[in-house]
């Protein structure tokens, strides 16, 4: 029996056999994640992702070499155990994000433990091309959504008026005069930014030339995709400012959207040509990785070493992490009682107000679980006031809590002023009220805002803090309920701000007292 040969076979399987139970492991955050791709164009690419990872790694297979010492293997067991713990944590947090990169963390601990350090560094690329298959959080994906639209429609529109066409803009809506365009979601960019910045990612690693050219190919993407969206929107209004809505439509809006990621990509591809002859070098598809000839030989020797030690931890690792796992899985929010906003009062002291609601389209953006609109005027003053409150009992599954500073400047407003501020003589909750004050103009209007999250008996003015106090009650209360609150009061010309500030405070003091019976608290009411 040729034991040279079945040695290693044996090690191949054993960890084969652990790159299995780490898929068992990881099964909901993988199949989520596998669902985004399918749903979601703007990760529709993902499923590329491991297959080129996988191909990357093999042309590249006579370099890694099985460790021959268990010691060789403690880093890499280290990334695993620091990768488990990421995931109990995510999974305490059901934050499937968290999970996702915890997965990431723990495969390249297990490359780590069969290869060393040795094999890392050459594994280190490939593995790292692996976090473009991972969603971003919903919160940063509509933040960098919202900004992408601003900029992608105002740099749309230049290219309309450099057509000698008449168009306004007005936040992410064009209007042309007879027809007005809105530039929504899907026309943010995102379509073609990370398909794109993974194939910047990928030609900036297989590029010969120095680290400079390659980071420039890399962070080119982003620039890229700006300027052709931007590009596309305004050949789309100039095509329906000469032959109607319909070019905005159906195959030709999806057509003009692969011909602009085609174009993409043919100026990537040129501007590594660009670089090549910077370099004095010529640009050769076939020079740009070495396949190796033979499979290395070093790597089937003292293979029994790595049988008994390496391989076993690693296993071991991983059923503790799925026992952890199950254990968890179970979880699920606690959902305190409140008072429904369809009985929140019309009338606040001297304010008398009249219900407002939110068509389905956002409805169906925001995903929230409760939500009140009321529009307060004082009769014998005419001052006015919106009260606006969004409530969430579970924000665990994408639906979160939305930021003004996003959604105000979709609208057309801009924000001229932004602070915060604290009210020592208001109470909420027996803490200081603290709240968000921005100055917002569109053209000659202008408006007063206030706007804070309430969170589990917590007042929070900072977006970022949300996220974490998210992440910790979620851990700590098993709980994630919260809540956004927003006042806004228009500001006459000639009115001094001050004098609207005055106008919120003294609303605020007849609106905080009813607010505890809709947003729950640190401490849950007994029913």
């Amino acid at each position: 029996m040729n034991t040279e040969n079945t040695k290693p076979a044996i090690v191949w399987s054993l960890w084969g056999a652990a790159l299995l139970l780490l898929c068992v492991v990881f099964r909901d955050s993988l199949i989520e994640m596998a669902t985004t791709w399918t749903n979601v164009e703007e990760y529709s690419h993902g499923f590329f992702i491991p297959i080129i990872t996988i191909y990357l790694l093999w042309v590249r297979r006579g370099e890694l070499v099985l460790v021959q010492v268990f010691k060789a293997s403690l880093p890499g067991i280290t990334i695993i155990c620091l990768g488990l713990i990421l995931f109990i944590l995510g999974g305490l947090a059901t934050i499937k994000t968290m999970e996702q990169y915890a997965f990431l963390v723990v495969l390249t601990g297990m490359f780590a433990s069969a290869f060393g350090l040795r094999g890392l560094r050459v594994g280190a690329i490939p593995l790292l091309f692996l976090v473009f298959m991972v969603p971003f959080p919903s919160f940063i994906l509509n933040n960098l959504s919202s900004k992408l639209q601003l900029i992608s429609s105002w740099l749309g529109v230049e290219f309309i008026r450099a057509c000698d066409i008449m168009v306004y803009l007005e936040g992410n809506v064009i209007d042309l005069g007879s027809y007005k365009l809105q530039v929504v979601d899907a026309c943010s960019g995102l379509r073609y930014l990370f398909p794109l910045a993974s194939l910047a990612f990928l030609c900036a690693y297989l590029f010969k030339g120095p680290f400079w050219q390659k980071l420039l190919i890399f962070l080119s993407s982003m620039p890229l995709t700006i300027f052709m969206n931007s590009f596309r929107i305004g050949v789309i209004g100039v095509l329906v400012d000469n032959w109607g809505t319909e070019m905005a439509e159906g195959f030709l809006h999806d057509f003009e959207g692969w011909a602009v990621f085609l174009l993409c990509m043919l100026l990537l591809f040129i501007e590594m040509w660009v670089f090549s002859r910077i370099s004095g070098r010529k640009l050769a598809m076939g020079e740009l990785v070495q396949i190796p000839e033979e499979w290395s030989h070093t790597a089937r020797r003292d293979i029994a070493a790595i049988l008994n030690k390496s391989v076993f931890a690693v296993l071991l690792l991983l059923c503790i992490g799925a026992g952890a796992s199950e254990v968890f899985k179970g979880r699920e929010d606690i959902i305190p009682t409140r008072k429904a906003f369809l009985t929140f009062p019309t009338t606040l002291g001297s304010w008398q107000g009249r219900n407002d609601y939110l068509t389905q389209f956002y409805l169906n953006e925001l995903k929230l679980t409760d939500y009140v609109i009321v529009n307060f005027v004082q009769p014998e003053t005419r001052n006015s006031v919106n009260f606006y409150s969004a409530y969430y009992q579970s924000q665990r599954k994408g639906a979160v809590v939305h930021s003004p500073r996003s959604c105000i400047p979709g609208d057309g407003w801009q924000i001229s002023s932004f602070e915060q501020r604290e009210f020592t003589d208001l109470q909420l909750g027996g803490q200081a009220l603290q709240v968000n004050r921005a100055i917002i103009q569109k053209g000659e209007s202008r408006q007063l805002v206030y706007f804070w999250f309430q969170q589990r008996g917590r007042m929070i003015t900072n977006e970022y803090m949300v996220k974490w106090y998210l992440f910790y009650d979620a851990i700590t209360m098993n709980r994630t309920d919260g809540a956004l609150i927003r006042l806004v009061t228009p500001v006459d010309k000639v009115e001094d701000i001050a004098v609207a500030d005055n106008r919120l405070h003294l609303f605020l003091k007849d609106l905080l007292p009813e607010l505890p019976a809709y947003l729950p608290g640190k401490v849950i009411e007994p029913v």
